[in-house]
């Protein structure tokens, strides 16, 4: 009798803990064939820049390298393959005789078409693509209503899943992956071989990025360690910020993983912090399930688009280069496009400013992130930036931060001292 192999294809769950397709295929198959395809679509050229940026795409380089050494480490490997990947993984599929096809569902539109060609093309083979589940903190069998009926109102969703969802355990680490005989695993592109060049590092930035599952757990680690010090060992509501966002969104670390050490220090999940994040992240991917491509339409959930200014294009220049006149915005902008990461407060302010007070048109913001942030995640981006232009889950479409009061985010103007003085940069 042959041996059963499943293919296992990494996409934004590049991590070996609480991996419910590694688990499982590692259950039942004799042995796995775990692929990551870098597909050339993500990394095209666009109006304003590129598709992916390079500060996110070094950091997915070296996620994607990190998984590597720990397939490798339970006796596994990776294979690493370029081209679109609904042809690149039924080519794999038939030349490693494989028995099924193992990937976490997605929920952006793009990401979700690619499923749907690579299922097609399988299916003519007589092979199946089984999905998972494995991007949120809930799993969408335990919320208590189905995707069509969740509710619009994100405080309506947070009270009737914390009150009555629970958060399902950690999956373990397989004890050992064996694969095939794989004659060549291929090589980790270079960003130039991507078509991008080597971000400068700039000596303003606070923190550093390493992408990778190692990297994410220590910093989650970290985090606890550095608040639980800042607190007295008691949780802090003012916690500083966990930096999680980038592990998070490329699956390095799961939702699960985070929840579960925030009970394992003796806190209160129900009013942690981290907890408001995850909630927010889950609630925009269910969002995306339910809603589709009206989250990437100028009206969104409305029935037309905001106001637009004549001269919008001039604006949006001066929005992303950072020369609108007001310090903390453009401390904000020079900040995202040197290090690839704003805070929440910035990001609100920026987003805000663009829609509401130079009238550009919101989804041209949504882009410049998407390249640019680090920590990029279609549902969580573009969910947020339909929700500051009052077309998305917002109830209260005229909150938002106006220039008068820009001046309290930032009050001894230190912040923008650090971003807009252009000697300080190596």
């Amino acid at each position: 009798m042959s041996e059963k192999i499943i293919l296992v294809w990494f996409r934004n769950d590049l991590r070996v803990h609480d991996n419910e397709i590694l688990l499982e295929a590692t259950r039942k198959a004799d042995k796995i064939l775990p692929v990551y395809c870098f597909d050339p679509h993500y990394f095209t050229k666009t109006k304003s820049g590129y598709k992916t940026g390079n500060i996110r795409a070094r950091f997915l380089l070296q996620s994607v390298a990190n998984l590597r050494e720990k397939l490798q480490a339970l006796g596994g490997d990776l294979l690493i393959v370029y081209g679109n990947p609904a042809e690149q993984i039924p080519q794999l599929a038939e030349q490693y005789q494989v028995s099924e096809v193992y990937h976490h569902r997605e929920v952006a539109f793009e990401e979700t078409n690619i499923s749907e060609e690579i299922e097609a093309a399988l299916w003519k083979m007589k092979l199946n693509l089984k999905h998972f589940i494995g991007h949120t903190l809930y799993h969408k069998e335990d919320l208590p209503f189905p995707i069509k009926d969740i509710p619009d109102s994100f405080n309506t969703f947070k009270k009737k899943v914390e009150r009555d969802s629970s958060v399902r355990p950690c999956l373990t680490i397989p004890k050992h992956i064996a694969t095939p005989v794989i004659a060549d695993a291929g090589e980790l592109p270079t960003l130039e071989q991507l078509g991008l060049t080597e971000p400068v590092p700039d000596p303003r930035a606070s923190f550093k990025f390493e992408g990778g599952e190692t990297t994410g757990l220590q910093q989650l680690e970290n985090y606890f360690a550095v608040n639980a010090i800042a607190a007295g060992g008691k949780a802090n509501r003012n916690a500083a910020s966990s930096k999680l966002s980038a592990w998070l969104a490329l699956g390095c670390v799961s939702p699960r993983q985070v929840y579960w050490e925030i009970i394992n220090h003796g806190q209160s999940a129900h009013n942690h912090p981290l907890m408001l994040e995850l909630l927010w992240r889950d609630y925009f991917r269910f969002m995306f399930k339910k809603y589709s491509r009206r989250f990437f339409e100028a009206e969104g959930f409305k029935t037309e688009a905001p106001e637009l200014a004549t001269n919008q294009e001039e604006l949006f220049e001066q929005w992303k280069t950072g020369n609108t006149g007001l310090p903390f915005i453009d401390a904000s902008m020079h900040e995202l496009n040197a290090t690839g990461f704003i805070s929440n407060v910035s990001r609100q302010a920026v987003s805000a400013y663009l829609v509401k007070t130079l009238k550009v048109n919101w989804t041209w913001g949504a882009r410049w992130f998407e390249e640019k942030l680090i920590d990029y995640s279609p549902a969580s981006n573009w969910g947020n930036w339909a929700y500051i232009a009052g077309v998305g889950n917002d109830p209260r479409e005229n909150r938002y931060f106006s220039p008068k009061n820009l001046a309290d985010l930032d009050p001894k103007g230190e912040y923008a001292k650090l971003w807009l003085t252009e000697e300080n940069v190596a």
